[in-house]
């Protein structure tokens, strides 16, 4: 029937219906009590519901697993201003994104100035969520993975680089973390049986409830024994990571290998274990337990991913660690025998050392003392620092000490020595220069001859307290062939005291080492005393017990001449 206006009504309707019946986009209809007169194919393909089935019902009634905005709905309906509203939930027909997202506009209808009901068109946007859910996942674990790199690994120690690490992950993605790593040097302990590995405990981090109930996994020993087969170890040889989600008892057995253990973890509430081994190049260096328990969720894809970035930065950090601490402690025992061999120097002069390694930011050094008696009652006084630090440095050290007591036999004077020792390293081949500083203490004559390689000037404390820098004519370190050395006799009177130093001693961040020399005169020492209490005084007062270079101290007094 064609219209007033002379267009046909009927195939109006029919085209418009045509638009929305074949578009992909859900279109209903509800009446003013919200129930459905209408509904397109599409929101039937949607929801899995035949059109048949809305008609006559609410959405809540059709779909119960979908959120329902009535209330907006009856707003609608009383202002005739559309709304758009957010509609989620899952329908019969699955989604491989769980929860489905539509957001969906609604307009009033009205006929003959009456209103008759509610119109909603609607468009799908789960995957949209999925992707912006996805990117933000991503960020959090970008965001997590640099606060990581902040917190651990802060130190060369490898307790503390574990503790720091277990400390991290519970509770940024565990309730629970252990850390252990694979050691076979532990001290005390027994042989491991043939195929067994044994891994030392580090850390164990978790709340105060449930480190309580863990307690007794910790056990009387500092190590855990993995034979072949068991979980933990499987992740170990493999290097790839184990979930095991709402674990059972049996699986749990093998995860801890020891029967009593399960009871303790079913008793923590714990129902998720993820096992993360430390990866380095060609092997792991220990393995990383996460736990989650109570009202955690358990570990998804997702933070498998995450434990795995954090496990790989923070085993880098550990191999290094552990390289260090076994360089460290090979230098220092190296240091500490080549420095304990006995000096010699004459009865006339009386001698004190020290030597102060460095904290544990910077490696063992190559400082050295010596004091070795000549003929004619005379003392030669050696303190030298090799470039560089290390177990390199260590061994540069005892060359350097080797040459200069082979040349002190020579009877050469001072600045010849110095020389002498200079053309021997370099023939030699030692790969690393040192400054050095030689004072010779001539007790009949009451004086000391010095010549210095590029080394710190002595400090002269007199009897009377007065306190001077000895200043000397510089020249270039030894082991580089560019001996041209000079040499500076003073007066050394009984009961003076001459101190002996390296650069760790006074060199100090943000200060000029010409003015912390100068603030040694300043310090009012004292020749009284023993000299074991004037150089405690020193590193007393400089180093609070801890300093950044390695520190070689030696301080000399010359006896009353009835000596």
């Amino acid at each position: 029937m064609p219209s007033a206006d002379g267009r046909d009504s009927s195939c109006e309707c029919g085209f418009l219906r045509g638009i929305i019946e074949g578009t992909s986009a859900p279109v209903f209809i509800l009446d003013r009590h919200l129930r459905h007169i209408y509904v397109n194919p599409a929101w039937t393909r949607v929801t899995g519901v035949p059109a048949a089935d809305f008609l006559g019902r609410t959405l809540g009634e059709v779909l119960p697993n979908v959120q329902t905005p009535d209330d907006v709905l009856i707003e609608v309906l009383a202002d005739g201003q559309p709304r758009e509203v957010t509609l989620t939930g899952t329908t019969l027909v699955p989604s491989l994104v769980g929860r489905r997202l539509w957001r969906a506009v609604f307009h009033r209808l009205e006929s003959e100035g009456q209103v008759v009901g509610v119109c909603g068109l609607g468009v799908e946007v789960s995957n949209l969520r999925q992707y912006m859910d996805d990117l933000e996942n991503a960020h959090q674990r970008l965001a997590l993975l640099d606060s990581a790199a902040v917190r651990v690994g802060t130190t060369l120690d490898v307790a503390a680089t574990c503790g720091e690490l277990a400390d991290f992950l519970a509770p940024s993605l565990a309730d629970v973390a252990a850390v252990a790593i694979v050691d076979d040097e532990l001290p005390d302990t027994p042989p491991t049986r043939p195929g067994v590995l044994r891994l030392r405990k580090m850390k164990l981090a978790a709340p105060p409830e449930l480190r309580w109930h863990l307690r007794e996994l910790a056990g009387p020993h500092p190590y855990v024994e993995l034979p072949r087969g068991s979980l933990t170890r499987r992740c170990l040889d493999s290097g790839r990571p184990w979930r095991g989600n709402m674990a059972s008892d049996e699986l749990f057995q093998k995860l801890t290998v020891e029967p009593d253990h399960v009871r303790v973890i079913r008793a923590a509430g714990i129902h998720s274990v993820l096992i993360v081994p430390l990866p380095t190049t060609g092997r792991s260096v220990g393995v990383v337990i996460l736990m989650r328990a109570g009202e955690s969720a358990p570990f998804t894809d997702e933070d498998v991913l995450t434990a795995q970035g954090v496990a790989s930065r923070a085993a880098v950090s550990i191999d290094s660690a552990r390289r260090y601490t076994h360089e460290h402690t090979m230098t220092l025992e190296l240091q500490r025998a080549l420095l304990s061999e006995p000096g010699c120097p004459h009865p006339s002069v009386e001698v004190a050392t020290r030597y102060l390694p460095s904290g544990r930011s910077a490696l063992v050094g190559g400082d050295w003392y010596d004091s070795i008696a000549l003929p004619g009652r005379r003392t030669l006084l050696v303190m030298g620092d090799v470039m560089g630090h290390g177990f390199q440095a260590a061994v540069a050290m005892s060359q350097y000490r080797s040459v200069l007591r082979t040349v002190a036999a020579s009877g050469l004077p001072v600045h010849a020595m110095l020389g002498e020792a200079d053309r021997r390293a370099a023939r030699i081949g030692l790969d690393r220069v040192a400054t050095c500083l030689l004072v010779l203490v001539d007790h009949e004559a009451g004086t000391c001859t010095a010549a210095t390689a590029g080394h710190l000037p002595p400090i002269l404390v007199h009897p009377d307290g007065g306190t001077e820098m000895l200043h000397l004519p510089a020249g270039p370190p030894i082991g580089t062939e560019l001996g041209d050395y000079e040499m500076t006799t003073f007066a050394f009177e009984p009961g003076a005291v001459l101190l002996l130093y390296t650069d760790g001693l006074v060199e100090q961040r943000g200060q000029d080492i010409d003015d912390s020399v100068r603030g040694l005169t300043e310090m009012g020492l004292s020749a009284d005393g023993p000299l074991e209490h004037l150089l405690d005084t020193l590193l007393t007062r400089l180093t609070s017990g801890m300093c950044e270079d390695d520190i070689a101290l030696l301080a000399a007094r010359r006896r009353p001449p009835s000596t």
